[in-house]
């Protein structure tokens, strides 16, 4: 199965590149780097990275929408979100991580359905689309096929919750021994949530 990493200007990169070390230890996955142009596309940290044009890329496998600070020019960008909606439709199964979740909130397709985002961004995220029933206390959220994550290291946990969920808890298990991760494997469990648990 494909799985298209959607890389933008600024996007950060422990959100595209933790999910990536996870999903690039599945056998049954291949990875591959894109954006709406394809070409160069530099992170926030500066990493440079090559991508294919999304239009000719293979929508059918997973989608994975990063988050960083690009995401906030481009809920604005309205040739972006329907280029996105048009993916993520197309995608078996979408995971979003940190501020990611606002690009595809934008798009409707989290319409009624529960999401959640980074805490420290949480209030504009939810500004983004209030007919997402954004969820605070979450270190990941699954509704569906989408699956969404809070910030930034949050997506290594998210992504193995997906691994989990494909292949079975020992699995992901193993993944994360194999990167010597302390795996936060309860969804519901977010220290970094400002409501008192």
């Amino acid at each position: 199965m494909n799985v298209n990493i959607l890389l933008f200007p600024d996007f950060e990169t422990l959100d595209a590149f933790g999910p990536v070390e996870v999903l690039g230890r599945i056998s049954d996955y291949a990875l591959h780097f894109v954006s709406m142009d394809g070409g160069l596309v530099i992170s926030r940290q500066q990493t440079s990275i090559m991508t294919e044009p999304m239009d000719q890329a293979d929508p059918s496998g997973i989608l994975l929408i990063p988050g960083g600070q690009g995401t906030r020019p481009l809920v604005h960008d309205e040739e972006f979100t329907k280029k996105l909606k048009h993916a993520a439709e197309q995608a078996a199964f979408c995971l979003t991580v940190c501020t990611g979740s606002a690009l595809l909130a934008r798009t409707g397709l989290l319409d009624g359905r529960k999401a959640t985002s980074n805490k420290i961004a949480f209030d504009w995220v939810k500004s983004v689309n209030s007919a997402v029933h954004w969820v605070e206390r979450a270190r990941w959220v699954t509704d569906g096929k989408y699956y969404t994550s809070s910030g930034v290291s949050a997506g290594i946990d998210m992504t193995l919750g997906f691994v989990a969920d494909q292949f079975g808890t020992e699995q992901a298990s193993d993944v994360a021994h194999g990167i010597e991760y302390v795996w936060n494997n309860d969804k519901t469990s977010d220290p970094f949530s400002r409501k008192k648990h």
